[in-house]
This record gives structure tokens, sequence and C-alpha cells, in this order.
């Protein structure tokens, strides 16, 4: 599904030059950054910078319909994105860090300086911090050394080989375009009470007057004398202030807990009292702190759990959430940057090299590594053993590329072992007789009327997974922003776009029921009826965790369990 883009990018160029240089979001941009160090934000941050460095870029254009059509690998789209950042390991790390610029200032600058000595670039992504004016064109801190950035010629020029190139990226305002627009940015009033209500909260902790109290004793209250002491006698007053100091110094020290002991005489013992100042806003400072961080987490565009914690939900709906946060938080702020990329670096170089549908490629990113489903190498092998699916799907499901193929040379030698180890190729006697056996093994037996029997089993899994794909619907798998779409689909076709792990077939009783009429049908074949359940119930259950269609041909893999032989 192809999405509209809406971000911004800016090559800076002489035409450029007054736009990408001036930045009337800097001042609220570096309250941000500040902000970015507590662990509110800098949690939000880092999560969608992870997220996103899972991403693969990759070059395409757009196919029928929705589709996107990817560019072959010696197509020079393919070769100058293969090239972006150094590679795959730069890409994520580009990536990563245009996700907390995104996140945080709602812009980023990418700058692209060549090598000294010819060949290839480092790309880096800067802060708005890290870029001012000067002038006639920019300067960007690099690892604590200045790079000039001279404008270039044309407004989308071709990159140099010999000069740094800058392009600006952001997420621009609805409000004001040319102003970057970010979940920090929006929250800084909230972030400001958070820190006053974290200074308040801690204020509170250390302070001695509003923990502790007062403690009144009479004027000329001493402690009485120890033999160390002779005859001196210490000011209570100064004892107090020892223990207090101690405990500050030492919170964990037994003068931070321990009572200190006064003996007095018992006349004195009702004068001496403790005064508090207790105040109810203690308690109201740490509860307006929580719901300041729940507002925060609401601002930002993933879903809170992710920043309130997850205690109440169990690994299925964390893997709900997370697919919403990959569409709603990821997949924008790639598109993003792919848009940029594709604009002021994929399609210029593309026209230098005369390249005549230049216009047509652009850079996409792949997020579907983000998505990828658990549990699924042992079903797909069972699947596969069913042949269900082909040896490449099962590469792929276990986590292995086409390279781990065999070679034509190895699955000839894999199959001659095989044969060798059946029964009769070990040298001993076989029977070359080609003429039907008198008698057969019941497991061999023919199935009577195989077609009838091949129609009402697959009209019994039909039913099964359109059951199951509507109770489908009305489970964490569909979201509620996903359910119109659903009602579009064929049921018995739904598992095979939604996410379903083995265990929550059962979880959600997506078979219950389906198996009613299987002993009338198995009693008018002359089946076993609790075998006919199990083998069709097995079948649906591994296609829908492999998230694989149903065919009638795979229908005779179902029906060759031996316990469905003709009963006698």
């Amino acid at each position: 599904m192809t999405r509209d883009l809406v971000g911004a990018a800016a090559r800076y160029t002489r035409h450029t030059a007054k736009t990408t240089a001036q930045n009337p979001s800097r001042s609220r941009q570096e309250t941000a950054w500040r902000f970015y160090r507590t662990p509110e934000v800098r949690s939000f941050a880092n999560w969608i910078g992870n997220a996103m460095s899972g991403a693969l870029l990759y070059a395409g254009r757009q196919g029928p319909g929705d589709s996107i059509e990817r560019a072959p690998d010696d197509h020079p789209a393919a070769r100058i994105v293969a090239e972006i950042a150094g590679g795959r390991d730069g890409q994520a790390q580009l990536l990563r860090e245009y996700g907390r610029h995104l996140a945080v200032a709602g812009e980023g600058w990418t700058v692209i300086r060549p090598h000294t000595n010819g060949g290839g670039a480092d790309w880096h992504v800067v802060s708005v911090l890290e870029m001012r004016s000067k002038g006639t064109g920019l300067e960007a801190t690099i690892d604590g050394e200045p790079v000039t950035i001279p404008a270039a010629d044309g407004s989308e020029a071709a990159p140099a080989d010999t000069a740094p190139v800058a392009i600006r990226v952001w997420d621009p305002s609805p409000e004001k375009h040319l102003e970057a627009d970010s979940p920090v940015l929006s929250s800084l009033d909230e972030l400001e009470e958070l820190r006053l209500l974290g200074a308040a909260v801690r204020a509170i902790t250390l302070s001695r007057l509003t923990g502790r109290g007062v403690l009144v004793v009479p004027k000329g209250t001493r402690f009485p004398t120890t033999p160390t002491q002779r005859d001196a006698e210490d000011d209570l007053i100064e004892v107090f202030m020892q223990v207090a100091e101690t405990a500050i110094r030492e919170p964990d020290s037994a003068a931070a807990t321990v009572p200190i002991i006064l003996e007095v005489p018992a006349e004195m013992v009702g004068a001496i009292q403790r005064l508090t100042f207790e105040s109810t806003f203690d308690e109201l400072a740490i509860k307006l702190r929580e719901e300041n961080i729940r507002r925060f987490a609401t601002a930002a565009d993933i879903p809170a759990e992710f920043l309130l914690g997850m205690g109440d939900i169990n690994h299925w709906g964390a893997w709900e959430l997370t697919s919403e946060a990959i569409r709603l938080g990821i997949e924008p702020r790639l598109a993003i940057v792919t848009h940029a990329y594709t604009g002021h670096w994929l399609r210029p170089l593309l026209e230098a090299e005369g390249l005549p549908d230049a216009e047509e490629w652009g850079v996409y990113a792949d997020s579907s590594p983000l998505r990828v489903r658990t549990n699924r190498s042992q079903t797909a092998l069972e699947v596969f053993d069913r042949g269900a699916i082909s040896a490449k799907a099962l590469r792929r499901e276990t986590g292995f590329d086409e390279a781990d193929a065999p070679t034509p040379d190895e699955a000839r030698q894999r199959s001659s072992d095989d044969t060798n180890t059946r029964p009769g190729t070990n040298g001993l006697p076989v029977d070359e007789s080609t003429d039907m056996p008198d008698t057969l093994p019941a497991a061999a037996a023919p199935l009577p009327a195989h077609d009838s029997v091949m129609a009402a089993a697959d009209g019994l899994i039909w039913a099964a997974l359109s059951a199951a794909g509507e109770k489908l619907k009305r489970t964490p798998a569909c979201p509620r922003s996903e359910r119109a779409r659903a009602r579009d689909i064929e049921p018995a076709e739904l598992h095979t776009l939604l996410t379903v792990n083995p265990d929550q077939v059962e979880q959600w009783r997506l078979l219950d029921g389906a198996w009613g009429r299987v002993p009338e049908i198995a009693q008018r074949y002359g089946l076993d009826p609790h075998c006919l359940t199990a083998a069709l119930d097995t079948y649906c259950r591994e296609l829908i965790a492999a998230g694989v269609p149903h065919t009638y041909e795979t229908t005779s893999g179902v029906l060759r369990a031996p316990c469905l032989a003709v009963a006698a």
C-alpha cells in the first residue's frame, strides 16, 4: 500500500540558500534537544531510531495499482541506492539517526562529504544545532571539526564529486511549511512542567524541613555526660546538627533512620514536641508528574504503552501494538527520508547519467523486516513436507536466503542418498514385476470414490477457514482501523493477510465447531471419523499459522494419513 509523501527536503543550492539557511524553529529545537536528556523523551526517540534502522532501502518505481517495481540489480538506480551511506550497515545507522532527529527536532541534515583520495563519500546526519550559515555557504560541525559546504550551482544540479553536499530533511509543520514539527516540539510546555515537577519531587525528597519537621525541646535541655566526656556536656542542638549532616552526607548510614536517644527528667518528657510541615502538594506533585508523562506519551505518535509500560498486555497484544507503531510512527518518517533522497540525490544523479526515465525512479524503504512473524520456522517445515510451499519459501521463513540453496550437484547427491536409504535399495532382492499385487497393505488401499472424498474434504476445509476468518475480524490480529477493509476480503483467505501464531488458533477458538459434519461424511465413505477430524484440524491450524492459502490440490495430502484407509 502506498501513501502520500508528507515530507519536505531541500538541497543546499544557490536557489534554495535563503530558505535552507533560515530556521525560525531553532530556539524551540534547542529546547527540544535539552529535553532529549530526560528518560521519557530519550526512550521515545531511541525507539523510533532503532525501529527505523531495521528497514531496507531499495530503488523502485510505481507499478500497476499500488505495487512498487524494484529496480534490477544492474540498473543505475539500484547501484546508486546501494551506495548510499556505504551500504547496508551505513544505511541502518543513517536511518537510526534520522529517527531520533525527526522524533525530537523534526529535522536533520544529510552532509555528504567526498573522500579526499576520490572514490566514495562519507555520509553524516547532522542536527540543526550543528549547522550554521557562513558567508555564502553553510558550515557543519562533524566530529568536532567544521566542514564548509558551498552552495551548488543550479536548483537541482547533480552532486559534485569534489565538494560536500547538504540536504535538509524535515517534517513540515502544517501551520508553516518552512518550520519543522515533531511530538517533542508540540509538547515543550508539558515537558517543562515535567521538569519542574521532577525538581519539586527531588526537593521534597532532600528537604529536611519538609521531610522530618521540627523538634521542639525545652531550653537548656542537654545530653547527660558520658564517661569519656567527664564533666563536659554536649549541647542538644549541636548533636542534632551533627546527626542531620551525617544523614545528608551518608544517606545509607544509621544516622539517616535510627532515632536519637535522649534521656531527660520525667517532668520534661511532655514538653518535647515534633512539628511537621507536611503539604498536600507533596503527593500532588508526584501525581502531576505521572499525569504529564502520560500526556507526553499520548502526544507521541506511537502507542502510549511503549512509554508507559505493557504490564497488562500479553505478547499477542504487544505484537499488535508494534504493528500499529510501525504503521503510524515508523513508515511516515521513512517516507520523509526516502522522499528527500529521491528528489535530491537519486534523480539528479540519474539525470546526470542521461537516463531518459530518471523521473520514474525513486528511493523506497522496505519495512517488512520489522514485521517478521515469530514461531514460523517449524510451521514452514511442516507445510513444506505437505507440499504446500516451495523450497524458496521454506528458506525464507527459516532465516536462510537463496545463497544457501543446494547446488545442482548437491541436490543430485542428496537425492541419490535418499534413494539408497529406502527399503529394497541396499542390494537386497527386489520384486521387479510390474503386475498389480493380489493384496495391498491397509494404509495403501485406495480411497473409495476418490474425487468425491476430495470434494467433501475440500468443502469442510473451506467452511472451517471461512468460519475462522469471520472470527479473526473480531480479534486483535485485525485492528479496528483495518476491519472495514477486511470485510471486502474472502473470509477463508483472511488468515493469509493477518498474523496468527499457532497458540492463537486455540486461544481465539478459531476452529471451534468446524468439524460437526465430519462423522457423517466419514461414515458415508467408510473412513475413520476421529482420524479424519484430526487430519483436517491439523491441516487448517498449520495453514492459519503459516498464512498460507488452501488449494484443492493440497487436499490429497490431508487424506494420506494411514488411519484414513478404508475400513474393512
